[in-house]
């Protein structure tokens, strides 16, 4: 496996690059998107192979080539890695880079590289064309509420601190999703969340789940929610019910203890904010905490922080592996990738990851779309206020795929 890296002075549309068939993985404009695939396999698998790779000679950058990457929500399932053979990357200093990978000279040349530039920037927006769709929920609603009732039940009794109760809908195409166009409808609503379009998943998650850049962790876990109605003074109001929430601070507080325990083994110096902000979306708004620190030398390795923090209880519950146990008892639902993490890796161990929210699996046809919302159930819970909770989060994918 050989690569070569150039900086490329065209402007470009990460989101061209990806297409509808490619790999995307960007927020505010900075990221990563990429054609083919040169590997794919688990993250070992794949991590091998780019610590294996040869630089060409002409031209080189140590931070890359990358790896796209889905983690699972259960660990005893295995994760999905890929080498895009073609990447494009713009880096918060303004960069725009081309990285080929190939396993010779001849799959790196010049000529090579000026046509993959000439294909990027050439490349323009779908023309907006009609489908019709049937949105209808895979997982009863009867059944969602029983699981709220009995993990809250759960919860007042002691058994758990916290359990995530998810479910989902599906939405039937009458002809193929223009997945291109639905990563163009989120950019324009969630241009500040996590945008990933990887093997069958894609979405805008809000939510980082770790960020390893040189020494530097970070994390921004989310934990309770309230809508957003688009009238700022109701907005507000709603903002700073969650504030006072003493469900959702609960619900937060879980979560950030965990986080922070979680990465404090590994850090030299780690710092938290002492309270919740308002994280706001599009469409809803959540408390959200920042933490930070600084690796121990030598770092860690983001696969094995994301492996540690998969799945946060943001997604999962608490006591973790109690929680699980009881999500699979209960939920009845095969959750794959959903809950889990999307991002990216380098050989060097550095790399970005998301918690897999907001987000659809996608049929390989492109015909069916799977939808996935949940909420955290705590001892002051109530079921018909959880329910419309999935209901406003359905709504970042799903009006992102059936806008007409």
């Amino acid at each position: 496996m050989r690569f070569r890296s150039v900086e490329v002075a065209e402007s470009f549309d990460l989101n061209n690059v990806c297409q509808g068939d490619g790999f995307l993985f960007v927020r505010d404009g900075v990221g990563h998107a990429g054609r083919g695939t040169y590997a794919s396999g688990t993250s070992h698998d794949v991590l091998s192979r780019l610590s294996s790779a040869t630089q060409s000679e002409q031209h080189s950058r140590d931070e890359v080539p990358i790896s796209f990457g889905l983690v699972p929500f259960l660990s005893s399932q295995p994760d999905l890695f890929f080498i895009p053979a073609v990447l494009f990357s713009k880096t918060s200093s303004g960069e725009q880079l081309l990285t080929l990978v190939g396993d010779s000279e001849d799959d790196l040349t010049d000529e090579v590289v000026d046509q993959v530039i000439r294909d990027a920037v050439n490349t323009q927006p779908p023309r907006p064309s009609g489908n019709s769709f049937q949105v209808s929920p895979r997982t009863p609603i009867g059944r969602y509420l029983d699981a709220v009732l009995a993990a809250r039940q759960s919860v007042r009794n002691g058994i758990l601190h916290k359990a995530v109760i998810a479910r989902d809908i599906e939405v039937l195409a009458s002809e193929p999703i223009d997945v291109h166009s639905v990563l163009l409808r989120l950019r324009s609503s969630f241009g500040s969340s996590y945008r990933y379009c990887i093997h069958n998943m894609i979405g805008a998650s809000p939510e980082l789940l770790v960020e390893v850049d040189q020494r530097t962790v970070r994390s921004h876990p989310l934990a309770g929610t309230a809508p957003r109605t688009g009238d700022p003074q109701t907005d507000a109001a709603l903002a700073t019910a969650l504030m006072h929430s003493t469900k959702d601070q609960i619900e937060h507080r879980v979560v950030i203890d965990m986080v922070r325990d979680t990465l404090l083994p590994y850090c030299s110096f780690l710092d938290w904010e002492a309270d919740p902000s308002i994280v706001t979306v599009a469409n809803v708004q959540h408390l959200g905490t920042s933490i930070e620190g600084v690796l121990t030398e030598p770092p860690v390795d983001v696969m094995t922080l994301v492996k540690a923090l998969t799945p946060t209880p943001a997604l999962g519950g608490f006591p973790s592996q109690q929680a699980i146990d009881f999500i699979q008892a209960h939920e009845m639902m095969e959750r794959g990738f959903y809950g889990g993490a999307v991002g990216w890796c380098n050989a060097r161990g550095q790399g970005t990851f998301a918690v897999t929210i907001r987000c659809a699996e996608l049929t390989d046809d492109r015909r069916i779309a799977r939808l996935f919302a949940g909420g955290g159930i705590v001892a002051e819970s109530d079921p018909y206020s959880e329910l419309a909770e999935t209901q406003a989060k359905f709504q970042a994918m799903l009006s992102a795929i059936v806008r007409p």
